[in-house]
């Protein structure tokens, strides 16, 4: 057989040593004895075939990798020969393999990449295991990493800071090529319960914020995002303008026609929302009958310009409920600042004013819209 690109023929035994003069050890690779075995083709691992020395170096600035699947691990290790043994440890496995040969480099590429596994040697030419590992978990990226640390130490003083550095699992020289694998697979499932868990969580936060009918944002994504826009108004001197808006004579299309019903013109209403607000502004459901649309960077008058289009459009809807035709319609109440105004006052001050602004339409006819008379200019 070729091992390392050299012939083998004899039962020996192999010792790889690497010594850290910075930090007066030396760190223990792998022991491995290789009996008397039959050839096998260089086919079988094609990147050991016809090998030297200088093949074993990592070229300065690159970071070569190995074909694989969509799952990368980032192999941190600055000897040439390591980098192989671990490399073949995972051949066949299917990963794709980025390597880095200094701990800044690593960094570099994890950014880059944001690989989901990373296998990282203790002793590094610039920073060592710990370091490097601090410096991954002081990145914020969603997807979670799982980080093995490899090294020769073996007192539990070491794995400690290993583990309190960032480490998810430690691996003590000589590693056994089937326990690397094993931790691999581990790890890799691992990262995946962190995805799921990623995406239930996202899903949780979109039905706490979202309205389940209409699936318009509800009233705390309102909330929430109102308050960011208005701390940021006041920031920048931008208009933010509030319109509440309410269905005309709901309860009566409740009590003739049912719930259904009911619902159905809901939906549409929030349909005509959805389809005349602008993506940069938001528009929700506080619930009833009762909806919300917070505009910024706007006029009055295009705030104004806004809401009569939506009253107009559900105004010409044409609904059918138990063979009876009939059109809803809806009223308006509009309150906010102009930009550059020298007073801003705080979300619930103006969803206030806009609901004064709203009972004065109801009072004055229904199917209107009313300008708050307290609007600050």
């Amino acid at each position: 057989m070729r091992y390392l690109g050299r012939p083998v023929g004899a039962t020996i035994a192999i010792t790889l040593v690497k010594t850290h003069p910075s930090a007066g050890e030396i760190d223990f690779m792998a022991t491995a004895a290789i009996p008397t075995i039959p050839t096998i083709p260089a086919f079988a691992f094609p990147y050991l075939s016809n090998t030297d020395d200088s093949d074993l170096s990592l070229p300065r600035g690159e970071s070569p990798r190995i074909a694989g699947s969509g799952l990368q691990v980032l192999v941190v290790e600055d000897s040439p020969f390591a980098r192989k043994l671990i490399e073949q440890a995972l051949f066949g496995q299917p990963y794709s393999l980025i390597f880095a040969a200094t701990g800044r480099q690593a960094v570099d590429l994890y950014v880059q990449h944001r690989p989901a596994l990373i296998i990282m040697d203790w002793m590094m030419p610039d920073l060592n295991g710990l370091e490097i590992c601090r410096r991954l978990r002081s990145i914020s990226f969603e997807a979670y990493t799982h980080i093995i640390m490899l090294t020769g130490k073996r007192d539990k003083q070491s794995v400690v800071e290993g583990l309190q550095a960032g480490a998810d699992d430690y691996l003590t020289k000589p590693f056994h090529q089937e326990e690397l694998i094993a931790r691999v697979a581990v790890g890799f499932r691992t990262v995946e319960l962190h995805r799921q868990i990623q995406a239930k969580n996202k899903t949780l936060e979109k039905l706490a914020l979202t309205d389940p009918m209409t699936g318009l944002p509800n009233r705390r994504a309102i909330d929430e995002w109102a308050t960011r826009e208005l701390s940021s108004a006041a920031r920048n001197n931008f208009s933010v303008w509030v319109i509440a808006a309410d269905l005309d004579r709901f309860k009566y299309i409740n009590d003739t026609f049912g719930h259904n019903a009911g619902d159905e013109v809901l939906k549409h209403f929030s349909k005509i929302l959805k389809a005349y607000t602008r993506k940069s502004d938001l528009c929700g459901r506080l619930g009833g009958e009762e909806f919300l649309i917070v505009m910024t960077h706007a006029t009055r008058a295009d705030v104004e310009k806004a809401a009569e289009r939506i009253r107009t459009e559900f105004e010409m809807a044409p609904f059918e409920f138990s063979g009876c035709n009939m059109i809803a319609t809806s009223s308006f109440g509009v309150a906010g600042f102009e930009a550059n105004s020298q007073t801003q006052p705080s979300f619930a001050t103006l969803v206030s004013q806009a609901d004064a602004a709203l009972y004065q339409a109801k009072r004055t006819g229904r199917n209107r819209v009313e300008v708050a008379s307290a609007l600050l200019s």
